[in-house]
C-alpha cells in the first residue's frame, strides 16, 4: 500500500475516523481483558485448587465450574453475541455499540482466561508446592506466594494470547456496530465494498497485535527465573 493510497484513504474517511477506530479497538480490548481477568483469574485458581490433586480437592465443585467454563468456551463468538442480545439489553441497556460488545467480550473471554490460568498454574513444579507445605504455609500463602509468582511468565504469555484473541473477537463485533476498526471495515464492505479501507483496517489491527505480542513476550522473558542473568542483560540491551 503506497503513500498516495494511504493518503487517499485517510481523506475518504478522515484521519479522525481511523484514529477513533484504532482508539476504540484498544479501549474495548484493554477494558474487556482487564474485567475478564478479574473473573477468569479466580476461576482458574479455583479449578486448580479444587482439582483432585489440588490444594483443597472438591471434586463436585471442580466438575461444575469446569463444565460451565467448557460450555461457554465451546460456543463460537458470533453465535454467543446473538444469544447474549437480550441479556445485554437487560444488563447494559443496549445490544449494540461499545457497551454491549464489552459485556459480550467479557462473557466470552472469562472462561477462556480461566483455562489459560489453570494451565499456567499446573505448570508449577509440585516440588516447590510441597516444600512450601512442609514449611507450614497455608493454602492461601501457597497460592499467592508460590503458585502465582512461579507461574508469572506463563501467566503473561497466556495474557498476551488472550488479549490477541479478544482483539479478534472485537473486530468480529463490527457486524453489530460494536465500534473500532472492525466496525469501519464491516460498514465499508456493506456500503461500497472498499477493499483498500478494509485492508488498511486489517493492517492497523495487525500492528496493534504485534505491539502487544512483542511487549508481552519481552515481559515474560524478563520475569522468567529460568533464564540466566547473562541472557537477561542481553534481553535488556
Amino acid at each position: 500500500m503506497n503513500t498516495l493510497l494511504v493518503s487517499k484513504l485517510f481523506t475518504q474517511l478522515g484521519f479522525e475516523g481511523f484514529a477513533t477506530g484504532t482508539w476504540e479497538t484498544i479501549y474495548i480490548t484493554v477494558l474487556s481483558t482487564a474485567i475478564a481477568y478479574l473473573l477468569g483469574l479466580p476461576l482458574g485458581i479455583l479449578l486448580v485448587v479444587t482439582d483432585k490433586d489440588g490444594l483443597h480437592p472438591i471434586v463436585w465443585l471442580n466438575k461444575i465450574v469446569g463444565s460451565v467454563v467448557n460450555i461457554f468456551r465451546s460456543i463460537p463468538f458470533i453465535i454467543l453475541m446473538v444469544a447474549l442480545f437480550p441479556v445485554s439489553r437487560a444488563i447494559v441497556g443496549t445490544s449494540i455499540g461499545n457497551r454491549a460488545i464489552i459485556f459480550m467480550l467479557i462473557v466470552a473471554a472469562a472462561p477462556y482466561i480461566a483455562r489459560m490460568v489453570e494451565s499456567s498454574l499446573k505448570e508449577v513444579d509440585k516440588g516447590v508446592v510441597e516444600a512450601a507445605r512442609s514449611m507450614g504455609a497455608s493454602n492461601l500463602q501457597i497460592i499467592f506466594k508460590v503458585l502465582l509468582p512461579e507461574a508469572k511468565p506463563s501467566l503473561i504469555v497466556g495474557a498476551v494470547i488472550s488479549t490477541v484473541t479478544i482483539i479478534g473477537y472485537s473486530a468480529m463485533a463490527g457486524s453489530i456496530a460494536g465500534g473500532g476498526l472492525g466496525s469501519i471495515a464491516v460498514s465499508q464492505a456493506r456500503v461500497s465494498n472498499a477493499q483498500d479501507v478494509i485492508w488498511l483496517c486489517v493492517a492497523l489491527i495487525v500492528i496493534i497485535v504485534q505491539v502487544i505480542q512483542e511487549v508481552g513476550m519481552y515481559l515474560a522473558k524478563r520475569l522468567d527465573k529460568r533464564i540466566p542473568n547473562q541472557k537477561r542483560k542481553k534481553i535488556k540491551e
